[in-house]
């Protein structure tokens, strides 16, 4: 079980760690008082966001559930230390009756534990039965960020597509958990006659160039390394230059409009989970449904009508569940409105939406429904068991979903491909 909440539309900056006890020494402490069921004990050491996400009953229940998969706690066999952007992350490899688990928990600078999850013996991710064709893949890069261009087999031109990640400082796959999005999506299309160009996100690469000090906004953070990748795909061999899309994922699908209306180029959209409504909003009711308590809720209220302050100044600071995020962010995105920026656009559009999503939800795919209600080059599709990944699964999705194997299905990428094929 990883817990995770998607709030934060940029990822965290790096840091110094303060003089602290060993990482491997306080990974094995939270999972012996896991063992010894002292929960309380755990949660007490939890970051403001973890507290909000996973009080101490539920964190016994993802431990009981563990436990029933597994079997006993035995001992931990060993761990491993990763340094990752101001975090340490402590791999313990616990075993159990059933087998041997990782037990990976993330610690921030003071010591807090920021991250806690739960994986089964480990499966390695192996390409989806629909992306098996033949194809080539060339590492480039996208103004500067390592970039992984996907070309069917054959001579071309082929039509394609650049892929802009969701938040945080996803990699060129959009690793998340136990899925690959767009690696999926780029061996699936390939297979299908398009080509893909994907890439990591600068804040991902450049975390250190986004201090809470400047004024950054989407601009940095997306838009100017996703028209990077249109251009470069312009200039590449075997690619349609008359044929280049773009496809956006959760941040990238509700900015995918600004991008294609700033950029000609761009000649279709495709946006998978893409917000229509407010950052603030998601936030709020991303809390509510994961259970947080009074006062995270509270103190989200108290977020939002700070970013709807008309005094908000582009230098002011705002705490985004621990993470600090100048004003200038959310002063940018107060002008954009998605949905109304597809509305003016004359070019075709393809908005996916699965209904077991609770990050973007059936309230954002209606937005885009009642702004494109008409329109002459829009179509929209919502697939009811699919979740945030258009993964399938059934009944309540939750974080702990992202941990398990799994792909984008099969009809989302066929979809994909019929709309890139037929778009004119």
């Amino acid at each position: 079980m990883k817990v995770a909440v998607w709030v934060v539309m940029i990822g965290i900056g790096g840091g110094a760690f303060a003089a602290s006890p060993d990482a491997a020494t306080l990974g094995e402490s939270v999972v012996k008082d896991l063992a010894a069921r002292r929960f309380a004990e755990v949660t007490r050491r939890f970051d403001p966001t973890m507290s909000a996400v996973l009080p101490s009953a539920q964190l016994g229940a993802a431990w009981d559930g563990v436990l029933a998969k597994a079997g006993a706690f035995r001992d931990i066999k060993g761990a491993t230390v990763d340094e990752k952007k101001g975090y340490r992350v402590v791999a313990l490899h616990c075993a159990f009756a059933r087998g041997v688990w990782e037990v990976k928990v993330t610690f921030d600078e003071k010591d807090r534990v920021a991250g806690l999850f739960f994986s089964p013996p480990h499966q390695a991710w192996e390409p989806p039965a629909y992306g098996r064709g033949p194809l080539m893949e060339e590492q480039v890069q996208v103004a500067g960020l390592p970039g992984t261009l996907t070309v069917p087999d054959g001579p071309g031109p082929f039509p394609s597509l650049v892929l802009v990640a969701g938040s945080g400082p996803n990699d060129a796959d959009e690793t998340i958990g136990g899925h690959k999005v767009f690696k999926d999506l780029a061996l699936g299309l390939a297979a299908r006659g398009i080509a893909t160009l994907r890439y990591d996100k600068r804040t991902r690469v450049e975390p250190a160039a986004f201090p809470v000090s400047r004024h950054y906004t989407v601009k940095e953070e997306v838009l100017d390394d996703a028209h990077a990748a249109v251009a470069l795909l312009e200039k590449t061999p075997k690619i349609d230059p008359r044929r280049i899309y773009l496809l956006g994922h959760s941040l990238g699908g509700m900015l995918a409009p600004r991008l294609a209306a700033a950029d000609p180029r761009i000649k279709g959209l495709v946006i998978l989970a893409g917000a229509t409504r407010p950052l603030e909003d998601l936030i709020l009711e991303q809390l509510k449904y994961l259970g947080a308590p009074a006062a995270k809720i509270a103190e989200a209220e108290a977020f939002s009508r700070r970013v709807r302050d008309p005094k908000l100044a582009p230098g002011d600071v705002l705490d985004v569940l621990g993470a600090k995020i100048p004003g200038s962010y959310f002063i940018d995105l107060r002008s954009y409105h998605p949905a109304r920026v597809a509305k003016g656009l004359k070019i075709p559009m393809l908005v996916l939406q699965g209904g077991r999503d609770y990050q973007v939800t059936r309230a954002d795919y209606d937005g885009w429904t009642h702004a494109l209600a008409g329109h002459r080059h829009a179509e929209l599709r919502l697939y009811p068991m699919l979740d945030h990944l258009f993964s399938a699964g059934t009944g309540k999705s939750e974080p702990a979903d992202y941990e398990k194997p799994g792909h984008v299905d099969a009809r989302v990428v066929q979809d994909i491909a019929d709309f890139v094929r037929s778009a004119r």
